[in-house]
């Protein structure tokens, strides 16, 4: 082998190894949680109906890899679905898409808040921030913010309602609709039902 062979292919390993970590880490999921702990008490392990929220204009097929996520996610704490005329409580789904790096751009906070206790978020607290990442925009991040509600169908109460927040590389793994939505899910439904009105940060693996 050449001098010149040898450069090439330590050249060629270099640029390997740059483009392997010039993808940054997912940011943790932020996630904020509220419930009537009487009323959560009195419908879990019911029957559930997974939903679009009200008026949130999304397609359903963006929403649907979130919604089944979230039907997964309740599912395995004991929740069995059913359709709208006979489930018990309606889990009202919302996910907003947003961009960090250039332009910002968002629909709307996501409110969370049970029994008169809310919040409005949107402020921008709790993002990431990346770094240089080669053909994007430098510090470009690709955030999700998903929000679900539990109501009660008969009394249209809310009985729990949470939000969950992260942000990705755009050459993540999670930045893919279907992988993004499992992970943000599993953290926001994590130790379910959570501390009443507590924020917490929970990391994710890609």
């Amino acid at each position: 082998m050449t001098k010149l062979h040898r450069i090439a292919l330590a050249l060629a390993a270099s640029v390997a190894v740059a483009g392997c970590a010039s993808t940054p880490a997912p940011g943790p999921v932020e996630v904020t949680r509220f419930h009537d702990a009487a009323a959560l008490a009195a419908a879990h392990h019911g029957t559930v109906f997974v939903s679009s929220a009200p008026g949130t204009g999304q397609d359903s097929l963006a929403l649907a890899p979130y919604k089944a996520a979230v039907a997964s996610e309740l599912a395995q704490l004991g929740f069995s679905e059913a359709g709208s005329d006979a489930a018990g409580l309606i889990a009202q789904v919302r996910v907003e898409h947003f961009r960090i790096g250039g332009e910002e751009k968002r629909s709307g906070p996501v409110s969370v808040g049970v029994g008169g206790s809310t919040g409005s978020y949107g402020s921008g607290v709790g993002l990431g921030i990346g770094i240089n990442l080669g053909g994007s925009r430098p510090s470009e991040r690709l955030g999700t913010e998903l929000g679900v509600m539990l109501r009660d169908k008969a009394s249209g109460q809310t009985v729990w309602e949470g939000r969950a927040r992260f942000t990705v590389s755009p050459k993540s793994e999670l930045a893919d609709p279907a992988q993004g939505a499992a992970a943000i899910a599993g953290a926001l439904f994590r130790d379910f039902p959570g501390n009443n009105g507590e924020t917490i940060e929970i990391e994710v693996a890609e």
